[in-house]
Protein backbone atom coordinates (compact mmCIF):
# COMPACT_ATOMS: atom_id res chain seq x y z
CA UNK A 1 0.00 0.00 0.00
CA UNK A 2 3.03 2.26 -0.21
CA UNK A 3 2.19 5.58 -1.80
CA UNK A 4 -1.58 5.01 -1.55
CA UNK A 5 -3.94 7.35 0.28
CA UNK A 6 -7.02 6.69 2.37
CA UNK A 7 -10.30 6.78 0.44
CA UNK A 8 -13.87 7.00 1.69
CA UNK A 9 -14.31 3.40 0.55
CA UNK A 10 -11.73 2.30 3.13
CA UNK A 11 -14.50 2.89 5.67
CA UNK A 12 -17.17 0.92 3.82
CA UNK A 13 -16.64 -2.42 5.53
CA UNK A 14 -15.94 -3.97 2.12
CA UNK A 15 -12.82 -5.09 0.27
CA UNK A 16 -10.83 -1.90 0.83
CA UNK A 17 -11.63 -1.94 4.56
CA UNK A 18 -10.40 -5.52 4.79
CA UNK A 19 -7.22 -4.62 2.88
CA UNK A 20 -6.55 -1.70 5.22
CA UNK A 21 -6.96 -3.87 8.32
CA UNK A 22 -5.01 -6.86 7.01
CA UNK A 23 -2.09 -4.89 5.58
CA UNK A 24 -1.72 -2.06 8.11
CA UNK A 25 -3.44 -2.88 11.42
CA UNK A 26 -3.06 -6.64 11.90
CA UNK A 27 0.71 -6.83 11.31
CA UNK A 28 1.23 -4.11 13.93
CA UNK A 29 -1.12 -5.43 16.62
CA UNK A 30 -1.18 -9.19 16.00
CA UNK A 31 -2.21 -11.25 19.04
CA UNK A 32 -4.41 -14.24 19.84
CA UNK A 33 -7.48 -12.27 20.91
CA UNK A 34 -7.38 -10.05 17.82
CA UNK A 35 -6.79 -12.95 15.41
CA UNK A 36 -10.39 -14.17 15.60
CA UNK A 37 -11.54 -10.92 13.92
CA UNK A 38 -15.00 -11.11 15.44
CA UNK A 39 -17.25 -8.15 16.35
CA UNK A 40 -15.45 -8.01 19.70
CA UNK A 41 -12.55 -9.70 21.45
CA UNK A 42 -13.03 -12.35 24.12
CA UNK A 43 -10.45 -12.26 26.89
CA UNK A 44 -9.95 -14.26 30.07
CA UNK A 45 -9.11 -12.27 33.20
CA UNK A 46 -8.43 -14.39 36.28
CA UNK A 47 -10.90 -17.03 35.15
CA UNK A 48 -13.60 -14.57 34.10
CA UNK A 49 -14.54 -14.54 30.41
CA UNK A 50 -15.12 -11.00 29.19
CA UNK A 51 -15.93 -9.49 25.81
CA UNK A 52 -14.48 -6.13 24.78
CA UNK A 53 -15.25 -3.99 21.75
CA UNK A 54 -15.01 -0.43 20.45
CA UNK A 55 -16.45 1.56 17.56
CA UNK A 56 -16.57 5.12 16.26
CA UNK A 57 -19.59 6.84 14.69
CA UNK A 58 -19.44 9.49 11.98
CA UNK A 59 -22.90 9.12 10.43
CA UNK A 60 -24.24 11.87 8.18
CA UNK A 61 -26.85 13.26 8.84
CA UNK A 62 -26.74 13.16 12.64
CA UNK A 63 -30.51 12.70 12.89
CA UNK A 64 -32.51 10.37 10.64
CA UNK A 65 -35.81 8.49 10.66
CA UNK A 66 -35.65 5.89 13.42
CA UNK A 67 -32.53 7.14 15.15
CA UNK A 68 -29.57 9.47 15.50
CA UNK A 69 -25.83 9.24 16.06
CA UNK A 70 -26.30 8.79 19.81
CA UNK A 71 -28.69 5.86 19.61
CA UNK A 72 -26.50 4.37 16.89
CA UNK A 73 -23.38 4.60 19.06
CA UNK A 74 -24.95 2.76 21.98
CA UNK A 75 -26.79 0.13 19.95
CA UNK A 76 -23.81 -0.57 17.70
CA UNK A 77 -21.49 -1.32 20.61
CA UNK A 78 -24.12 -3.26 22.55
CA UNK A 79 -24.78 -5.39 19.47
CA UNK A 80 -21.09 -6.07 18.88
CA UNK A 81 -20.84 -7.42 22.42
CA UNK A 82 -23.99 -9.50 21.96
CA UNK A 83 -22.56 -11.06 18.80
CA UNK A 84 -19.70 -12.52 20.87
CA UNK A 85 -22.22 -14.26 23.13
CA UNK A 86 -21.84 -11.74 25.94
CA UNK A 87 -24.22 -9.80 28.16
CA UNK A 88 -23.27 -6.11 27.69
CA UNK A 89 -22.55 -4.38 31.00
CA UNK A 90 -20.57 -1.15 30.71
CA UNK A 91 -19.85 1.43 28.01
CA UNK A 92 -17.52 4.37 27.58
CA UNK A 93 -18.45 7.41 25.50
CA UNK A 94 -15.97 9.74 23.84
CA UNK A 95 -17.17 12.90 22.09
CA UNK A 96 -15.27 14.97 19.53
CA UNK A 97 -17.21 18.20 19.14
CA UNK A 98 -16.76 20.88 16.50
CA UNK A 99 -16.59 24.46 17.68
CA UNK A 100 -20.05 26.03 17.24
CA UNK A 101 -22.01 22.76 17.50
CA UNK A 102 -25.49 23.53 18.96
CA UNK A 103 -25.79 22.51 22.60
CA UNK A 104 -29.49 21.75 22.02
CA UNK A 105 -28.49 19.07 19.48
CA UNK A 106 -25.87 17.69 21.87
CA UNK A 107 -28.52 17.42 24.59
CA UNK A 108 -30.84 15.52 22.23
CA UNK A 109 -28.04 13.12 21.28
CA UNK A 110 -27.07 12.47 24.91
CA UNK A 111 -30.71 11.90 25.85
CA UNK A 112 -31.01 9.41 22.99
CA UNK A 113 -27.92 7.58 24.26
CA UNK A 114 -29.40 7.49 27.77
CA UNK A 115 -32.64 5.94 26.49
CA UNK A 116 -30.81 3.34 24.36
CA UNK A 117 -28.52 2.40 27.25
CA UNK A 118 -31.51 2.00 29.57
CA UNK A 119 -33.25 -0.30 27.09
CA UNK A 120 -30.07 -2.35 26.65
CA UNK A 121 -29.44 -2.57 30.39
CA UNK A 122 -25.96 -1.04 30.24
CA UNK A 123 -24.29 1.81 32.11
CA UNK A 124 -22.11 4.51 30.59
CA UNK A 125 -19.40 4.59 33.25
CA UNK A 126 -16.60 6.68 31.74
CA UNK A 127 -15.97 9.05 28.86
CA UNK A 128 -14.10 11.95 27.36
CA UNK A 129 -14.89 15.18 25.52
CA UNK A 130 -12.69 17.09 23.09
CA UNK A 131 -13.46 20.23 21.07
CA UNK A 132 -11.78 20.97 17.73
CA UNK A 133 -11.80 24.03 15.50
CA UNK A 134 -14.80 24.79 13.31
CA UNK A 135 -14.67 22.70 10.14
CA UNK A 136 -12.53 19.94 11.67
CA UNK A 137 -15.15 17.42 12.82
CA UNK A 138 -18.41 17.83 10.87
CA UNK A 139 -20.40 18.60 14.02
CA UNK A 140 -19.84 15.61 16.26
CA UNK A 141 -18.06 12.24 16.20
CA UNK A 142 -18.66 9.66 18.94
CA UNK A 143 -16.53 6.73 20.06
CA UNK A 144 -17.94 4.04 22.33
CA UNK A 145 -16.26 1.03 23.88
CA UNK A 146 -18.01 -1.75 25.74
CA UNK A 147 -17.36 -4.57 28.19
CA UNK A 148 -19.62 -7.58 28.68
CA UNK A 149 -19.66 -10.94 30.44
CA UNK A 150 -19.57 -13.95 28.12
CA UNK A 151 -22.59 -16.17 28.76
CA UNK A 152 -21.59 -19.43 30.41
CA UNK A 153 -21.82 -22.46 28.14
CA UNK A 154 -21.54 -20.48 24.89
CA UNK A 155 -18.69 -20.49 22.39
CA UNK A 156 -19.54 -18.14 19.54
CA UNK A 157 -16.76 -18.31 17.00
CA UNK A 158 -16.12 -18.69 13.24
CA UNK A 159 -14.11 -21.79 14.18
CA UNK A 160 -17.37 -23.54 15.14
CA UNK A 161 -19.01 -23.04 11.75
CA UNK A 162 -19.28 -26.35 9.87
CA UNK A 163 -20.85 -27.47 6.58
CA UNK A 164 -24.53 -28.36 6.81
CA UNK A 165 -25.56 -25.71 9.35
CA UNK A 166 -28.53 -23.40 8.87
CA UNK A 167 -28.18 -19.64 8.44
CA UNK A 168 -30.90 -17.52 10.05
CA UNK A 169 -31.41 -13.80 9.44
CA UNK A 170 -33.31 -11.99 12.19
CA UNK A 171 -35.26 -9.64 9.91
CA UNK A 172 -35.49 -7.44 6.82
CA UNK A 173 -32.35 -5.79 5.45
CA UNK A 174 -31.52 -2.34 4.09
CA UNK A 175 -33.80 -0.19 6.26
CA UNK A 176 -30.99 1.69 8.01
CA UNK A 177 -29.08 2.65 4.88
CA UNK A 178 -32.21 3.82 3.06
CA UNK A 179 -33.35 5.89 6.07
CA UNK A 180 -29.94 7.58 6.34
CA UNK A 181 -29.85 8.18 2.60
CA UNK A 182 -33.32 9.75 2.71
CA UNK A 183 -32.23 12.11 5.48
CA UNK A 184 -29.02 13.03 3.68
CA UNK A 185 -30.61 13.84 0.33
CA UNK A 186 -34.02 15.08 1.55
CA UNK A 187 -35.89 12.22 -0.11
CA UNK A 188 -39.58 12.03 0.65
CA UNK A 189 -40.30 8.40 1.56
CA UNK A 190 -43.18 6.68 3.38
CA UNK A 191 -43.09 7.01 7.17
CA UNK A 192 -42.66 3.24 7.35
CA UNK A 193 -39.08 3.65 6.07
CA UNK A 194 -36.96 4.06 9.21
CA UNK A 195 -33.65 2.81 10.52
CA UNK A 196 -33.73 -0.59 12.22
CA UNK A 197 -31.25 0.70 14.83
CA UNK A 198 -31.96 -1.30 18.00
CA UNK A 199 -30.14 -3.04 20.87
CA UNK A 200 -30.23 -6.79 20.18
CA UNK A 201 -28.68 -7.99 23.44
CA UNK A 202 -31.98 -8.94 25.06
CA UNK A 203 -33.09 -11.02 22.08
CA UNK A 204 -29.70 -12.72 21.80
CA UNK A 205 -29.55 -13.47 25.51
CA UNK A 206 -33.03 -15.01 25.34
CA UNK A 207 -31.97 -17.15 22.38
CA UNK A 208 -28.71 -18.32 23.94
CA UNK A 209 -30.50 -19.27 27.13
CA UNK A 210 -32.61 -21.64 25.04
CA UNK A 211 -29.88 -22.76 22.60
CA UNK A 212 -26.39 -22.11 24.01
CA UNK A 213 -24.83 -24.25 21.26
CA UNK A 214 -25.31 -21.56 18.56
CA UNK A 215 -22.11 -21.63 16.50
CA UNK A 216 -21.87 -18.09 15.15
CA UNK A 217 -23.44 -14.64 15.43
CA UNK A 218 -22.67 -11.58 13.36
CA UNK A 219 -24.48 -8.31 12.66
CA UNK A 220 -24.43 -7.25 8.99
CA UNK A 221 -23.64 -3.56 9.40
CA UNK A 222 -21.20 -1.83 6.99
CA UNK A 223 -20.95 -3.80 3.76
CA UNK A 224 -24.34 -5.38 4.36
CA UNK A 225 -25.48 -8.99 4.30
CA UNK A 226 -23.34 -10.09 1.34
CA UNK A 227 -20.07 -8.78 2.79
CA UNK A 228 -20.78 -10.27 6.22
CA UNK A 229 -21.53 -13.69 4.72
CA UNK A 230 -18.23 -13.49 2.83
CA UNK A 231 -16.37 -12.68 6.04
CA UNK A 232 -17.86 -15.74 7.72
CA UNK A 233 -17.17 -18.01 4.75
CA UNK A 234 -13.51 -16.97 4.59
CA UNK A 235 -12.90 -17.12 8.34
CA UNK A 236 -14.65 -20.47 8.76
CA UNK A 237 -13.35 -22.04 5.55
CA UNK A 238 -16.82 -23.06 4.37
CA UNK A 239 -19.04 -22.32 1.41
CA UNK A 240 -22.35 -20.51 1.91
CA UNK A 241 -25.47 -20.74 -0.22
CA UNK A 242 -28.42 -18.47 0.39
CA UNK A 243 -31.86 -18.32 -1.22
CA UNK A 244 -32.80 -14.98 -2.77
CA UNK A 245 -36.51 -15.62 -2.20
CA UNK A 246 -35.93 -16.23 1.52
CA UNK A 247 -34.16 -12.92 2.27
CA UNK A 248 -36.67 -10.47 3.78
CA UNK A 249 -36.65 -6.98 2.24
CA UNK A 250 -39.43 -4.50 2.90
CA UNK A 251 -41.24 -3.44 -0.32
CA UNK A 252 -40.44 0.25 0.23
CA UNK A 253 -36.72 -0.49 0.54
CA UNK A 254 -36.79 -2.73 -2.53
CA UNK A 255 -38.53 0.04 -4.48
CA UNK A 256 -35.89 2.64 -3.53
CA UNK A 257 -33.13 0.23 -4.51
CA UNK A 258 -34.78 -0.47 -7.87
CA UNK A 259 -35.16 3.23 -8.64
CA UNK A 260 -31.69 4.33 -7.52
CA UNK A 261 -29.73 1.24 -8.53
CA UNK A 262 -28.67 0.05 -5.07
CA UNK A 263 -28.26 -3.61 -4.18
CA UNK A 264 -29.99 -4.26 -0.82
CA UNK A 265 -27.61 -7.15 -0.13
CA UNK A 266 -24.84 -4.59 0.37
CA UNK A 267 -26.78 -2.01 2.38
CA UNK A 268 -25.93 -1.44 6.05
CA UNK A 269 -28.17 -2.60 8.89
CA UNK A 270 -28.07 -1.66 12.57
CA UNK A 271 -30.65 -3.95 14.15
CA UNK A 272 -30.24 -7.34 12.48
CA UNK A 273 -28.11 -10.39 13.13
CA UNK A 274 -27.06 -13.58 11.39
CA UNK A 275 -27.25 -16.82 13.36
CA UNK A 276 -25.55 -20.04 12.29
CA UNK A 277 -26.77 -23.15 14.06
CA UNK A 278 -27.05 -26.92 13.68
CA UNK A 279 -30.24 -27.86 11.85
CA UNK A 280 -31.57 -29.80 14.85
CA UNK A 281 -31.76 -26.52 16.79
CA UNK A 282 -33.07 -24.30 13.98
CA UNK A 283 -36.74 -24.38 14.86
CA UNK A 284 -36.03 -23.71 18.52
CA UNK A 285 -33.92 -20.67 17.60
CA UNK A 286 -36.60 -19.38 15.23
CA UNK A 287 -39.37 -19.82 17.77
CA UNK A 288 -37.32 -18.00 20.38
CA UNK A 289 -36.34 -14.95 18.36
CA UNK A 290 -39.64 -14.64 16.50
CA UNK A 291 -41.29 -14.14 19.88
CA UNK A 292 -39.12 -11.03 20.40
CA UNK A 293 -40.08 -7.68 18.79
CA UNK A 294 -36.69 -7.40 17.08
CA UNK A 295 -36.83 -10.90 15.58
CA UNK A 296 -40.42 -11.33 14.45
CA UNK A 297 -39.40 -11.38 10.74
CA UNK A 298 -36.63 -13.95 11.24
CA UNK A 299 -36.17 -16.57 8.54
CA UNK A 300 -33.80 -19.33 7.47
CA UNK A 301 -32.04 -17.90 4.41
CA UNK A 302 -29.49 -20.58 3.57
CA UNK A 303 -26.94 -23.18 4.61
CA UNK A 304 -23.22 -23.61 5.00
CA UNK A 305 -21.60 -26.04 2.54
CA UNK A 306 -18.33 -27.93 2.25
CA UNK A 307 -17.45 -26.26 -1.04
CA UNK A 308 -16.57 -23.95 -2.59
CA UNK A 309 -14.78 -22.90 0.59
CA UNK A 310 -14.67 -19.16 1.19
CA UNK A 311 -17.34 -18.31 -1.38
CA UNK A 312 -20.97 -17.24 -1.14
CA UNK A 313 -23.58 -18.15 -3.74
CA UNK A 314 -27.06 -16.67 -4.11
CA UNK A 315 -29.68 -19.04 -5.54
CA UNK A 316 -31.75 -16.57 -7.56
CA UNK A 317 -35.48 -16.46 -8.11
CA UNK A 318 -35.00 -17.58 -11.74
CA UNK A 319 -33.02 -20.67 -10.75
CA UNK A 320 -29.44 -19.56 -11.36
CA UNK A 321 -26.63 -19.05 -8.87
CA UNK A 322 -25.02 -15.63 -8.52
CA UNK A 323 -21.64 -15.37 -6.85
CA UNK A 324 -21.71 -12.76 -4.08
CA UNK A 325 -18.43 -10.99 -3.36
CA UNK A 326 -17.52 -8.45 -0.70
CA UNK A 327 -18.61 -4.88 -1.29
CA UNK A 328 -16.31 -3.14 -3.78
CA UNK A 329 -16.22 0.63 -3.38
CA UNK A 330 -18.93 2.22 -1.27
CA UNK A 331 -22.63 2.47 -2.08
CA UNK A 332 -23.16 5.09 0.64
CA UNK A 333 -20.31 6.44 2.82
CA UNK A 334 -20.67 7.75 6.38
CA UNK A 335 -23.49 5.30 7.17
CA UNK A 336 -22.60 4.71 10.82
Amino acid sequence: MKGERVQLAHGSGGKLSHDLVSKVMLPAFANEALAELHDGAKVNIRGTRLAFTTDSYVVKPLFFAGGDIGKLAVCGTVNDLAMTGAVPLYLSAGFILEEGFPLDDLSLIVASMKAAAAEAGVLVVTGDTKVVEKGAADGIFINTAGIGAVIEGTDISPARVRPGQDIILSGAIGDHAVAVMAGRYDLVLPQTVASDCAPLAGMVRQMLAAVPSVAMLRDPTRGGLATTLNEIAVQAGVGIRVEEAAIPIHPEVAAVCNILGFDPLYLANEGKCLIIVETKHTQQVLTCIQSHPYGKEARVIGKTTASPAGQVGLHTAVGGVRLLDMLVGDQLPRIC
